[in-house]
């Protein structure tokens, strides 16, 4: 009887919003710290992930003097990183900042910031879903035709799909106004045609959310730094610092990918049962 295939791990970090050296967000958080934490968390897992996926907000205001110290942030990662812009980030910039990641100039993606992963049994595809100087987000035909013919390459692949804006409602109302305000239909369409997506992973919310979608199911994971309060119907927003987490997602052969929360920070622990 053959031995059960080895567990494979990929972490999900977001919005991560770091500034220049020296400065807080808000007057109050310290995302840099935050990230320093996510950073040595990711590090300490195992068996070791194969890498991680930043869904987006990278930065808070697209700076290059921001996107330098990101990079400073995530040098001590021993993990491959692959990166996705959000709303808060500026495509030109974060090309510049990170020149060997040959996939944020994927040509196929015609500007757009779009590309695939292959890791052990599971393939990952990143969707751009940024609109340039807002905060909403769009899937515009350009976008979906790329998603399609991408998904057509590789029908019988497990895939995960991440993009930063979710395509669901989450029902706090403010962040639903920068929801994907375009394409979410004819993305949900897509995705009905491929069940090879075994997940959509997503950002921008700060929090963690579950909803289906088609025939799979679309979370958002926690910032690694503050959360978007969490108040039903809530059009006017604010933040709350409560504590900060990262996606986990585990499998072996794909077609068993589950999604674990995982929260930043020094708890007491573990204890084994009597």
């Amino acid at each position: 009887m053959p031995a059960p295939a080895a567990h494979h791990q990929l972490v999900q970090l977001s919005d991560t919003h770091i500034l220049p050296p020296g400065r807080l967000l808000d007057n109050r958080i310290d995302t840099a710290a935050a990230l320093r934490s996510a950073v040595q968390r990711t590090n300490a897992l195992q068996p070791a992930p194969e890498g991680v996926l930043i869904s987006g907000d990278l930065v808070d205001a697209g700076s290059p003097a921001a996107y330098a110290h990101l990079r400073e942030l995530l040098d001590p990662l021993a993990l491959p990183v692959w990166l996705m812009p959000g709303n808060h980030d500026e495509r030109g910039a974060l090309r510049q900042a990170f020149p060997e990641h040959t996939y944020l100039h994927n040509p196929d993606a015609q500007g757009f910031i779009q590309y695939t992963v292959d890791l052990p049994a599971l393939r990952v595809v990143a969707l751009d879903t940024v609109v340039a100087g807002a905060g909403h987000g769009a899937l515009c035909p350009t976008r979906l035709a790329w998603l399609d013919q991408t998904l057509g390459t590789a029908v019988h692949t497990p895939t995960l799909v991440a993009m930063h804006h979710p395509p669901f409602p989450t029902h706090i109302g403010h962040m639903d106004a920068m929801g994907v305000l375009e394409g979410c239909q004819a993305f949900t369409d897509i995705v009905a045609r491929h069940p090879q997506v075994e997940r959509i992973v997503c950002g921008h919310i700060h929090r963690s959310i579950q909803s289906r979608l088609a025939h799979t199911v679309a979370v958002t994971v926690p910032s690694t730094a503050h959360q978007i309060s969490l108040v039903i119907g809530d059009d006017r927003g604010s933040y709350t610092l409560e504590p900060p987490g990262l996606g986990l997602h585990v499998w072996r052969s794909g077609r068993d990918l589950a999604t674990h929360l995982l929260p930043i920070g020094d708890f007491p622990g573990p204890f084994a049962f009597d």
